[in-house]
């Protein structure tokens, strides 16, 4: 087994070259630029100090570097993980405690294990139990819930709660004790955020600049807002008037920490260490993949699995929490012109630099900018337009999406993501157990069979032929049971069943069961019991139970060689015609 296979640094890093590591250079540097301020909102969001957001973004970039297999993919803190972070840390210690700091960290190195778990025996499957309904609904309700916790940080106020209802009471209470200069301090920078995302780019390429320098010089608006914000605050001395800042962050590079090792605290936290993973899964290894398609590059999900389960242990011995890759910064990266990991690892560099000489620089720097930037930055995952195609498009998806979102946002993020997967998983049995079948007759000068109510067929009144369009197995050989016998003795005229088996991947022993009780009754009512297109593996299987000794009829291989061996010739009266 290669080596490279389990460290990617192996076989991009021999072809490294000077012009590559320019590439990477520059896109390190924009993405510096950009990852300060989004590592510091999303720390306040994740209810930890500032400076946790700059911790996770050092070491974990470097990991990633080495073990993942995307060559763009920025790792690092993400709205939906710091929301699931306080999530789960809140249900066991207070914000701003020791405590709550050692929950997080041991958050990520849980998660992190698992993560390098699943990676190592190839579990990446894992994650399609989450269908795409249920995760689009998810994440649109927690842009949502993220958007509505961050008004209390425009409006200057002490709120509490964990779901919508809990916050939408607490910042009403609270709305009278508004801090003016706050709330302005907020207003202008999420409505000057909102204008940088939607119509910065077209000024910029009006005043000349290309679509790629026009798309990055909007990726960093936030920092133009920080760098205002700071010298407003400063100048006006609005801390003083209540205006609530960062404050002192600690300089000097990240400290070495060993996670808590307490039994108990260990397994109250498993259920959310798992749901934690599984979703940044999601999340990184969709981005991954969107980006890797731009250049004709492919990704290995189970290595990145590997890659982000080292990362986040990286995190969790330097202080940080649960990082995964991130969408917005891995489109910046992906348009400065990065072409290996070893951008992000650049990355790391510079916010160590950051750490250790620049944190008194954003010492007033407001929350509320903080706030601001993360308002407009989760906004852009709600997306309604995909409400709307759910509804029109399946009304069973449309329904399991509004479950999500409606128990997101009612019970919490853990609430929504495990009612999320029960219903991925309901869904499914639900449609399998009830698979659909079709009465097929022969399109006319053609050896095609296609369904009786769609298409003008042939038929013989003798013969009753049942495609099935879905494996067979416990959840729906009941089923199957009864669509055959419904169909076949509602008329004396049928003496042969043809089973058109083209669709079918598998047979299991309770659905075998089922073929052997539908072909002993067909006996007893005196038509024959056939089997066609049944594919290599399922014939395998057959063979090694006694259902072919005892079958009434044939196992043909088309439906046309079944057709022609019952009816033969037959014409005129015999055949049924249908439109």
């Amino acid at each position: 087994m290669k080596l490279s296979k389990y460290f990617p640094i192996l076989d991009w890093g021999r072809h490294y070259k000077a012009e590559t590591f320019f590439n990477d250079g520059i896109a390190a540097v924009i993405v510096t630029i950009m990852l300060i301020p989004q590592s510091l909102a999303y720390a306040l969001l994740a209810g930890l100090p500032p400076q946790v957001g700059l911790y996770a973004s050092i070491l974990p970039l470097v990991a990633y570097a080495i073990f993942g297999s995307s060559r763009t993919l920025a790792v690092g803190p993400v709205a939906v993980i710091s929301l699931m972070t306080a999530a789960a840390a809140g249900k066991l210690a207070t914000q701003g405690s020791p405590e709550y700091l050692a929950v997080a960290i041991l958050l990520a190195l849980i998660s992190g294990l698992m993560l390098l778990v699943m990676g190592l025996f190839r579990l990446g499957f894992i994650a399609n139990f989450l269908s795409h309904p249920v995760i689009s609904g998810f994440i649109t309700a927690s842009g949502i819930l993220i958007a509505v916790s961050q008004l209390k940080h425009i409006l200057g106020v002490s709120v509490s709660g964990h779901n919508l209802i809990e916050i939408g009471q607490s910042l009403i209470f609270k709305l009278g004790e508004t801090n003016l200069p706050t709330l302005i301090i907020g207003v202008i920078s999420t409505v000057f955020l909102f204008w940088v995302r939607g119509s910065l780019k077209p000024l910029l390429k009006k005043l000349g600049l290309s679509d790629k320098l026009a798309g990055i010089g909007t990726r960093i608006g936030p920092v133009i807002a920080v760098i205002v914000s700071i010298l407003v605050v400063a100048g006006m001395g609005l801390s003083e008037q209540g205006v609530k800042i960062v404050g002192d962050i600690p300089k000097g590079l990240p400290p070495l920490t060993v996670p808590e090792f307490d039994l108990e605290l260990w397994r109250s936290l498993l259920a959310s260490a798992l749901i934690i993973a599984v979703i940044g899964f999601v999340e990184s290894v969709s981005v991954a993949q969107t980006l890797a398609a731009k250049r004709r590059q492919r990704i290995d999900p189970d290595q990145e699995l590997i890659g982000l389960g080292v990362s986040n242990v990286a995190a969790a011995f330097s202080g940080g929490y649960p990082v995964t890759g991130g969408f917005s910064r891995s489109a910046v990266n992906f348009d400065a012109g990065a072409e290996t990991p070893a951008a992000g690892a650049f990355t790391a560099i510079g916010i160590a630099i950051t750490t250790l000489f620049f944190t008194p620089l954003i010492y007033f720097l407001p929350i509320a900018v903080l706030a601001a930037t993360i308002i407009v930055a989760v906004l852009s995952l709600v997306k309604i337009q995909d409400i709307r195609e759910a509804w029109n498009y399946s009304k069973s998806d449309f329904s399991a999406m509004m479950a999500t979102i409606i128990l997101t946002l009612a019970l919490g993020v853990e609430a929504g993501v495990v009612a999320g997967v029960v219903i991925s998983v309901g869904m499914f049995l639900f449609r399998s157990s009830r698979p659909h079948y079709a009465i097929v007759g022969q399109v006319r000068d053609t050896e095609h069979f296609r369904n009786v109510d769609r298409h003008k067929v042939i038929t013989s009144p003798r013969v009753l032929s049942i495609r099935m369009d879905e494996s067979l197995y416990f959840a729906n050989a009941r089923y199957l049971e009864d669509a055959v016998y419904e169909k076949a003795l509602q008329s004396k005229d049928i003496e042969h069943v043809i089973l058109m088996c083209s669709a079918v991947n598998h047979i299991d022993l309770s659905a075998l069961e089922s073929l052997e009780a539908i072909n002993e009754r067909l006996k007893a009512a005196n038509i024959k019991f056939h089997l066609s297109e049944v594919k290599g593996p399922v014939m395998d299987r057959l063979k090694r139970s006694h259902f072919l000794d005892e079958l009434t009829g044939q196992v043909f291989l088309s439906q046309i060689d079944a057709v022609r061996a019952i009816v033969g010739n037959a014409h005129g009266s015999e055949l049924e015609y249908h439109l």
